[in-house]
């Protein structure tokens, strides 16, 4: 078995190859991490199936990918989840499962993901339309970084 330094370098590996877009090099590094349950790893894994990047589009496997890290709380997942949901990409559109998911994110911290709930309580999607939530929604995401 690999030594932990190891499998940090590889993951660090996966990662820039990610940022760096050279997503087939990315796929080989962070696919172990992604199976052995790495939130990141898989958040990244359903990136490059969602869009096609250095691999065949599989809107299947990337919500298994985006399901599974969001599950485990990881709340950049949680806010790509959301807009799979709201946009009925990869799954079947349901806007007020994209509301759920949104709200797992937005209270993680992710401004995008408040400001996002806070116009769909304003217009009444997937939520009950509600002005009064939805400026909270809106004031929330103001304090987040």
């Amino acid at each position: 078995m690999a030594d932990e330094s190891g499998l940090d370098m590889d993951f660090a590996s996966g990662m820039a190859a990610f940022e760096a877009k050279e997503f087939s090099r990315a796929k080989q590094f962070l696919s172990p991490f992604a199976q052995d349950g790495n939130a990141e790893a898989q958040h990244r894994m359903a990136i490059m199936y969602q869009n096609g990047l250095g691999l065949v589009k599989d809107p299947a496997t990337a919500i298994k990918w985006m399901r599974a890290s969001a599950e485990q709380g990881y709340a950049f997942a949680q806010h790509g989840l959301g807009f799979m949901y709201m946009m009925g990409e990869c799954v079947d559109k349901d806007e007020a499962k994209a509301a759920e998911w949104f709200e797992k994110a937005a209270n993680q911290g992710m401004a995008g993901a408040a400001m996002t709930l806070g116009s769909m309580y304003e217009q009444g999607q997937g939520v009950a339309q509600d002005a009064d939530k939805a400026q909270e929604w809106y004031k929330k995401s103001e304090t987040m970084g």
